[in-house]
């Protein structure tokens, strides 16, 4: 079973492997259960990878490929969300503070590489499908739409099954956001920042991805 995992996917598990481990540590250390949160919001950040190599395995678009795509576009912003969940972050009298740090760094690392990673295998994918135009414009969206995400589920607590749940009071409250938009500049400034930030490392992976794969072979 771990054979048939790509090499980039095995990083990834050990990566949260450790993260999860650092976090087990602080449990039994502590004995308490501070930061727990982050075994749930890591698992909601594995979901669009696991999404994206699903649809990385389809041959062509079906409904299955968009039933994947919707669920993985859906469910992105829970990686980059990871990043927010520094706030909760403060010095605490059961665990050393540096050891804390360490907890809120990886956690907010496995969100930001499982998420650009996901989006890495869709390009991939769109790249059979759609011109490089059309290839280059839905990555960017793609950051754009996962940047606002993020900002609704920090700020107005939205989820990303809330587009079922609660579909009216998402819609409305997006609606405010986009029509009146200069009543909200915590939002747009918050969705910029996070996309420009989200797109300087996804293009910096794809850049240093390139250079290391064109080296000639010793």
């Amino acid at each position: 079973m771990i054979s048939k995992i790509s090499s980039t996917g095995k990083m990834l598990l050990l990566s949260v492997a450790f993260s999860m481990c650092l976090l087990l540590f602080r449990f039994w250390y502590s004995g308490t259960l501070a930061y727990g949160f982050y075994i749930w919001n890591t698992f909601l950040a594995l979901i669009p990878y696991w999404c994206s190599i699903g649809l990385g395995k389809m041959k062509k678009p079906n409904l299955a490929a968009l039933f994947l795509g919707i669920t993985w576009l859906l469910f992105l912003p829970n990686a980059p969300y990871l990043i927010t969940d520094m706030l909760h972050y403060e010095e605490s009298s059961t665990a050393p503070y540096w050891y804390d740090i360490f907890i809120v760094i990886t956690a907010a690392w496995n969100g930001i590489a499982l998420g650009l990673i996901s989006l890495m295998n869709i390009e991939k994918f769109l790249a059979k499908h759609l011109s490089p135009k059309w290839v280059t414009v839905s990555v960017f969206l793609s950051l754009l739409l996962c940047s606002y995400g993020v900002f609704i589920g920090r700020f107005n607590r939205f989820n990303s099954w809330d587009i079922f749940t609660k579909p009216f009071e998402l819609f409305w409250t997006s609606a405010h956001h986009i029509l009146l938009p200069n009543l909200y500049p915590k939002a747009w400034a918050f969705t910029l920042i996070c996309s420009i930030l989200l797109s300087l490392v996804y293009f910096t992976l794809k850049k240093i991805s390139i250079q290391y794969s064109d080296q000639p072979k010793a």
